[in-house]
């Protein structure tokens, strides 16, 4: 399996948010989720999203992810303005581009660990590199659980196998929200080391939600949101 040098890919812009915003009602019961939130995430760089609950930040995460549509702004995954696509396209788009980790792991309960991670390339009518299975398999420490069924699984080894899933396809983005938020912090702990060595060992730009400061220091780069408003923490100025 191929390596790469993520010093040389982080001069690559991968994503970019323009004026990116998103309200919900109408008047009095407007609600601005999201406020012109202006950023870019170079390719091959680990970056966190850090805001308490309400923020705002999981409605970011939707719209970079091509879940919910924006009221205003764009988002541009590798120079395509995801938004300008309709619902099919755009449906394809995300389901080749982008990889969803979730805090409840979401696994199909009825397929082994090595179905799970198969699946996204399946329903994309694709074959799953056998090579990228097998080194999957031995990165995530999955190697004698791939015939295993989510239940007699932990919660830690279930979220490896949904990091496996969203990296199976090489999407451009990975895109995790809460990763950690329903583990204890042993295993909080071993998904945050697997996330550092899927970005180091697959050049994988990662974007991480959290509303835990610690783990967002592990990363390269820490966005806050707050009341819908992103910032820069490293910088200390606005984006």
């Amino acid at each position: 399996m191929e390596r790469y040098d993520n010093a040389e890919a982080r001069c690559v812009e991968i994503l970019r948010t323009e004026h990116l915003s998103k309200i919900y009602g109408k008047g009095n019961n407007e609600v601005v989720a999201v406020s012109d939130a202006s950023f870019s995430v170079a390719q091959g760089e680990f970056v966190a999203i850090v805001g308490s609950s309400g923020s705002g930040k999981s409605t970011l995460m939707h719209m970079l992810g091509g879940v919910d549509r924006p009221t205003s702004g764009r988002v541009l995954i590798e120079d395509n303005d995801i938004y300008r696509m309709n619902d099919d396209k755009l449906a394809i788009f995300r389901r080749r581009q982008v990889g969803l980790i979730y805090q409840f792991y979401n696994l199909i309960p009825v397929l082994t660990v090595e179905e799970n991670l198969m699946l996204p390339c399946q329903l994309d009518g694709r074959d799953p590199d056998p090579e990228m299975v097998q080194d999957l398999a031995g990165l995530l420490g999955l190697r004698k659980r791939m015939r295993h069924l989510p239940n007699e699984l932990s919660g830690g080894q279930q979220q490896r196998v949904a990091i496996g899933r969203a990296l199976i396809t090489r999407p451009a983005i990975l895109l995790a929200d809460e990763p950690t938020g329903n583990l204890d912090t042993k295993a909080s702990n071993e998904i945050m080391e697997l996330l550092k060595v899927s970005n180091s060992r697959y050049r994988q730009t990662i974007i991480m939600i959290t509303h835990n400061l610690e783990l967002a220091k592990q990363a390269d780069r820490i966005l806050s949101i707050e009341d819908g408003y992103v910032s820069d923490r490293r910088k200390g100025a606005g984006v």
